[in-house]
């Protein structure tokens, strides 16, 4: 089969073409035939850092996680699966998972669900990683109807299916923006924009909670910024992070009573840890979708699975509007 494949890490590291064997379907896992995949912040970590990482693949590797395909064969014991299903979820590309950047893997059926029936195949390959990452990090925070909602990086790769989802979940939710470009996409989920350049946070908490702070603040910037949201967080909030690798001073979460939710989505592909926990959220998602409550953004750009390194440069860039998606 045709990949597309890493000789070595680094800055500079370039894909390279490849004949690799199909996989051979096994117990539990089903064959997928890839139709489309999507680059995700983690992908290219993997490519630059690589040992750095303890969950890179040893090399020669094949990367990517997010896929959205069609079944070819199921292995002993798969049910509730069948060749010609279209399937779609986040199964590999990190440790000794195979990745997505090839036209064939295998894939714990743990990991993933029957695809959205309202999305294509583009779109659906960009949802299972950010799409887990936002239902997770909510769920764990306990979001219900009524609840005032922040989301930092609400136009981000997860930031927008956090805002739709909590949108859906009946919060009033609000969102931190750059510009007018970002601030037009949280307007079209329902949710209201808020250009962090222009307001501070004791301003943005003083106009839209009268002071009082957010229930739930979901933190997908992460970094320094995670200070701004233990200051947008109401007493006993919530804050949700899903990128907090960093020395941090918890003192005013503590003098708040705040609870932290560290979300990492990668554990179960990594350590086969409630990886059924994916598959029910995926289902979900699909269902929420179907609903017409949930739809990936996605960049304007086009790229074929020989065009993955334009499509990390494209993401790398900051210019991206959207999911990155390389379709095979």
């Amino acid at each position: 089969m045709k990949a597309m494949i890493l000789n070595q890490y680094g800055e500079n590291a370039a894909f390279q073409a490849a004949e690799l064997p199909k996989p051979v379907v096994k117990a539990g896992h089903v064959l997928v035939r890839i139709a489309a995949t999507s680059v995700n912040t983690v992908d290219t970590m993997i490519r630059q850092m690589g040992q750095d990482l303890p969950l890179s693949p040893a090399l020669p590797a094949v990367l990517g996680m997010d896929f959205a395909g069609t079944i070819e064969a199921i292995g002993e014991g798969v049910s509730g699966f069948a060749p010609g299903d279209e399937v779609y979820g986040c199964a590999g590309g990190l440790a000794d998972l195979q990745g997505t950047l090839a036209e064939y893997m295998l894939a714990d059926t743990r990991l993933i669900a029957h695809k959205p029936k309202s999305l294509s195949m583009r779109e659906a390959a960009a949802l299972p990683l950010v799409g887990i990452t936002a239902y997770e990090g909510l769920q764990r925070a306990g979001t219900h109807a009524g609840q005032r909602v922040l989301v930092h990086g609400g136009a981000g790769g997860v930031g927008h299916v956090a805002v739709q989802l909590a949108k859906h979940l009946g919060a009033e939710v609000y969102a931190t923006c750059s510009g007018e470009q970002q601030a037009r996409v949280i307007e079209g989920y329902g949710a209201t924009p808020i250009n962090y350049k222009n307001e501070s946070v004791a301003d943005y908490v003083a106009k839209h909670t009268d002071g009082k702070g957010f229930e739930i603040v979901f933190d997908s910037v992460g970094g320094a910024n995670m200070a701004n949201s233990f200051e947008a967080a109401a007493l006993n909030g919530q804050v949700v992070t899903t990128v907090s690798m960093l020395e941090l001073d918890l003192t005013p979460a503590h003098f708040k009573g705040l609870s932290v939710h560290v979300v990492f989505m990668l554990i179960p592909m990594l350590h086969n840890h409630k990886r059924e926990e994916h598959g029910a959220i995926l289902t979900k998602l699909a269902e929420i979708a179907d609903a017409g409550a949930l739809k990936p953004l996605l960049d304007d750009t086009q790229f074929a699975l020989e065009d993955i390194g334009q499509a990390h440069a494209r993401l790398g860039s900051g210019q991206a509007m959207g999911k990155v998606v390389v379709e095979l």
